[in-house]
């Protein structure tokens, strides 16, 4: 059974353990609206790759940035600025906000906000929905 965090656990584990859940998370809610547009693995992968990408993360984080509530944005501070090391396939700039908004991601769903989690990555998701070819 999850155990329900509150926000002063999580203030005692890495931003980067809460990402680490965010991603896992993101990657799950993405691969299951996919199943709404292609039921084809080759379109599945190749348009969950272009979805969860550090690239793509930072750009649908700033065209959702602005329904997200103080605290919200102050946990993706918490997230971006926790120092780790980025990717060649993204800049430094993507890999840090992405790193942001798993950990938002991760928080909500370590503290079982589910529907708040929902709402954001369906935002997220509709960043890149129309997107897919």
């Amino acid at each position: 059974m999850l155990e329900n965090f509150d926000a002063d656990d999580l203030k005692t584990l890495s931003p980067l353990v809460v990402a680490y859940i965010g991603d896992a998370y993101f990657h799950l809610y993405i691969r299951t609206r996919l199943l709404e547009i292609t039921h084809k693995i080759s379109k599945l992968n190749d348009f969950s790759a272009k979805i969860v990408s550090a690239v793509a993360q930072a750009e649908a984080y700033k065209k959702i940035e602005e329904t997200l509530t103080d605290e919200e944005r102050t946990i993706f501070r918490r997230g971006r600025n926790a120092k780790s090391h980025a990717p060649r396939s993204s800049t430094v700039e993507e890999y840090h906000a992405s790193t942001g908004f798993e950990n938002l991601l991760g928080e909500l769903f370590l503290r079982k906000k589910f529907s708040r989690l929902d709402e954001i990555c369906e935002s997220a998701f509709n960043v890149w929905k129309n997107n897919l070819t």
